[in-house]
């Protein structure tokens, strides 16, 4: 089993909201989504942004990565910053 749990990943994701905003993930499908197209670019030769890699699985990665907030998620239609 991936520790930690998409109910933990969920709060950390969700982490910078102010009162009264829609979370940006609320099902336990959107942040499997999430995860798997983070490893889907893990797999095509992105470099991994985590600091502590527990696993060399890309899965594992995308997940940690989440976890350390190295990778955010933008909701569809919502304008992504390029820095």
């Amino acid at each position: 089993m991936i520790h930690p749990s998409y109910v933990e990943l969920m709060k950390v994701v969700n982490n910078d909201l102010e009162i009264g905003e829609e979370p940006v993930i609320n099902s336990r499908y959107s942040i499997v989504i999430a995860t798997a197209k983070r490893a889907r670019q893990i797999i095509a030769g992105d470099d991994p942004m985590a600091d502590k890699i527990t696993c060399a699985k890309p899965l594992s990665i995308a997940v940690e990565e989440l976890y350390e907030s190295k990778v955010k998620i933008v909701p569809e239609g919502a304008e992504q910053d390029d820095d």
